[in-house]
């Protein structure tokens, strides 16, 4: 006698099945697929990976990626850690965290994925996270009774390096640009900033307005910065540089008090630069403690190149201040045909040299021509780079071969 159990479906109730015309065996294969169905639905919504049947990403991190808050940002600096970004139109988290060694390690991790577009990974700049180059390190940083102002760290970090731009370290003829005197004029600081290639130095004057605005509008552009201190001139005071001038017949304490005035005006800069200062710069005796405090402050000094009886170079050298000096004013003719030869001539004097420094002022017809030139320049093997790129430090393997 056999089992119900072994009874095909439907044929155990003759009288159902008149009621119900359906062949026997149509109803099993019609049962059977309904319970494969629920059986798939139940096994896909238990799979961590669902239908794929692939393993689910395993987290390799213990907190989860955020997205950056602009209140943390100093925070994440003084930690080595950079904020959280996303990545293109993808969602993909990147975060990049400093090594006890200095090095940048870059973590990508997949995020939902909302819009259509390719996965766009960005690896960041080398040398500069741009998010976080309008942020002071604290360590370089000395509070005085003016405000912070430089200073070089426990561990011996100094701004010439910290706020360095990064070049590509290779052989071959490399030009420094410095325009200076940005913060003077609101709309051309503006220009400047906006027209410029981020290889370009700029250089603030203390003496001018807003300049921790501008400043961070400068570094996260990716330039590196610094600080124009103004200098007494042979013609002072009917030529006044402006607030807090060093002259020769202040007193010591004066002119310390003065310069710390002005470098306490913004941060983040790699060094100083002089705002006029003919006769200054050419009194050793007035400028040598001056020069001393520079250099124990970690900052590198550009000289113009206006003064031609400047002990700046000499006394750079004494005290261990990374030093570059200008060999051209590219607008000393300010019309564009003049500056284009100007900046012509610097490049014949970087393929002859190693290196050339030229500076300008922040008028526009010299930014356009430059910011024209460069792009000129880059299709042939000439390499812009920051001041702090060509100065001679003793100090620093980062100054490049003269």
């Amino acid at each position: 006698m056999r089992n119900k159990l072994d009874t095909p479906l439907g044929q155990a109730r003759k009288s159902r099945q008149r009621r119900r015309p359906w062949p026997g065996r149509f109803a099993l294969g019609t049962s059977a697929a309904v319970v494969l169905l629920l059986a798939g639905s139940i096994y896909s919504a238990m799979s961590p990976s669902g239908l794929s049947g692939s393993p689910a990403p395993v987290a390799t991190a213990d907190t989860p990626v955020v997205a950056p808050d602009e209140t943390d940002e100093y925070a994440n600096l003084q930690t080595g850690t950079v904020p959280a970004r996303t990545a293109g139109t993808a969602g993909g988290n990147i975060a990049s965290e400093m090594t006890g060694d200095g090095v940048m390690v870059t973590t990508y991790r997949p995020g939902s994925r909302e819009g259509l577009g390719p996965l766009i990974i960005d690896g960041g700049a080398v040398g500069q996270d741009l998010r976080v180059a309008h942020l002071p390190e604290d360590a370089l940083l000395e509070e005085t009774e003016f405000g912070a102002i430089p200073t070089i760290s426990p561990g011996g970090k100094r701004s010439a390096e910290a706020y360095a731009r990064s070049w590509s370290g290779t052989n071959g003829a490399k030009i420094a640009i410095v325009v200076g005197g940005l913060g003077l004029s609101q709309t051309g600081t503006q220009y400047a900033i906006e027209k410029l290639p981020e290889e370009i130095t700029l250089a603030f004057a203390a003496s001018g307005n807003s300049l921790t605005r501008w400043m961070q509008d400068a570094r996260r552009g990716g330039h590196e910065i610094l600080l124009q201190i103004p200098l007494e001139p042979f013609d002072y005071p009917s030529v006044d540089p402006g607030a807090n001038t060093l002259t020769v017949e202040a007193p010591l304490e004066s002119n310390i008090e003065a310069l710390h005035k002005s470098l306490a005006r913004m941060t983040n800069y790699t060094g100083v630069m002089n705002y006029m200062g003919g006769r200054f710069m050419s009194d050793i005796e007035a400028f040598e403690p001056v020069m001393r405090e520079i250099a124990d402050r970690g900052l590198l000094f550009l000289d113009d190149g206006s003064a031609p009886q400047s002990r700046s170079e000499m006394l750079a050298r004494t005290f261990g201040a990374p030093f570059g000096q200008a060999e051209i004013v590219l607008d000393s003719r300010r019309e564009r045909g003049a500056i284009m030869e100007a900046l012509d001539a610097l490049e014949r004097s970087a393929v002859r040299n190693g290196a050339a420094i030229g500076v300008a002022s922040a008028f526009d017809v010299s930014v356009d021509a430059i910011a024209e030139w460069v792009r000129q320049a880059s299709r042939r093997n000439i390499e812009i780079v920051s001041v702090s790129a060509i100065a001679l430090d003793p100090a620093s393997s980062r100054a490049a071969s003269r």
